[in-house]
């Protein structure tokens, strides 16, 4: 091994990974990466679990880090703490309300209906506008209004 080569396996050995040095902003929503996630009283295994999820792409709001722990918040306000590994970047929504809602096909309730989703219902977070975003729930693609939606915030519309 060279001198260099050695200095380099030396250098990069002591070097954080690049993971490790990206700083994310909190709060941020995330989805749950499986169909089976824990909830945690607290940041670590030896907390007991409070709450099961069995709703893979569910969206969850991070708003605290502890080392490999995140403290997330579902739709309902419920609190607790998942380990990073269960949890994706994807950004998901969930339909909220009492009844169900529509898509459209541009960003206005003068677009043309192109699907219905019932309270709950979960799908891809495509994107914003001012008060919209577009969404693609069971293979459909469509525009909602944002406060129709869970897993946005108001500022995911700004500037379009």
């Amino acid at each position: 091994m060279t001198l260099f080569a050695a200095f380099a396996v030396a250098v990069l050995a002591i070097l954080p990974p690049a993971s490790a040095q990206e700083v994310l902003p909190l709060p941020r929503f995330v989805s749950l990466k499986a169909n089976e996630v824990n909830m945690r009283a607290g940041p670590g295994e030896s907390y007991p679990v409070e709450w099961v999820y069995t709703r893979k792409g569910l969206p969850v709001e991070i708003v605290k880090e502890y080392d490999q722990w995140r403290e997330v918040r579902d739709v309902d306000g419920t609190k607790g703490w998942v380990h990073r590994v269960m949890l994706s970047g994807q950004r998901t929504i969930q339909v909220t309300g009492a009844t169900p809602r529509t898509g459209y096909d541009k960003p206005s309730v003068d677009g043309r209906p192109v699907f219905r989703a019932a309270p709950g219902v979960q799908g891809l977070w495509l994107g914003c506008e001012p008060g919209w975003c577009r969404v693609e729930i069971s293979g459909v693609k469509g525009w909602m209004a944002m406060d129709d939606l869970w897993g946005v915030y108001p500022e995911d519309g700004a500037g379009g």
